[in-house]
């Protein structure tokens, strides 16, 4: 499966309309949803730094509306999210995420922050997972949230992971090598101590 993840443009919008319908109706497991309002999305096609992202195979399959705020410090707020059912479990939420918190550092945001609905546990554990934190509990939703320095940390750890890696498997490499060269060594020297 290929696909890209890209800025939406405002021939998107229909599409970016369904799957939050989709969206609605798994989140809250009924046909009896509201979707988006007539201008709700015009924002997002003006000049601004409030942004869809999508993720495109042979049509979109997946978004994500960021929203910049200014209160009480620079943050971005991960509004509305779906990825369509067949295209779950693939990476396309993490590549969206991702992208979001990429423009959130260009932007010089200090966090990102988003609710997610109690009942909604496999999206909390996705979450978690993406390195966000409860920093609220809004009643039926909680608040979570990630600062830019743990974002900022996680791309160095998984940096400083590789290194190690790497090293680990440079130094197992040389110790199987003097390894080797030492039972040579201690090979010849029995096979000289029976002659």
């Amino acid at each position: 499966m290929e696909y890209r993840i890209r800025t939406a443009v405002p021939a998107d919008e229909a599409r970016i309309r369904e799957l939050f319908l989709e969206m609605l109706r798994t989140i809250y497991h009924t046909n009896d949803v509201k979707g988006y309002g007539d201008e709700d999305l015009d924002r997002f096609w003006r000049k601004s730094l409030d942004r869809i992202y999508v993720a495109e195979d042979d049509q979109v399959v997946a978004f994500l509306s960021v929203e910049f705020h200014h209160d009480p410090i620079n943050h971005i707020y991960l509004d509305d999210f779906s990825v369509t059912a067949a295209y779950r479990h693939k990476g396309i939420g993490s590549a969206l995420i991702r992208a979001a918190e990429t423009y959130a550092e260009q932007i010089g945001s200090r966090g990102v922050i988003l609710h997610v609905e109690k009942t909604n546990t496999s999206a909390l554990r996705f979450y978690e997972r993406s390195g966000y934190s409860v920093f609220r509990d809004d009643g039926q939703r909680f608040l979570l949230k990630k600062d830019i320095m743990s974002m900022l940390c996680e791309a160095l750890q998984e940096k400083d992971i590789i290194n190690t890696l790497n090293r680990r498997l440079l130094f197992k490499k040389n110790s199987l090598s003097i390894q080797v060269k030492r039972h040579i060594v201690i090979g010849k020297m029995r096979s000289n101590s029976i002659d």
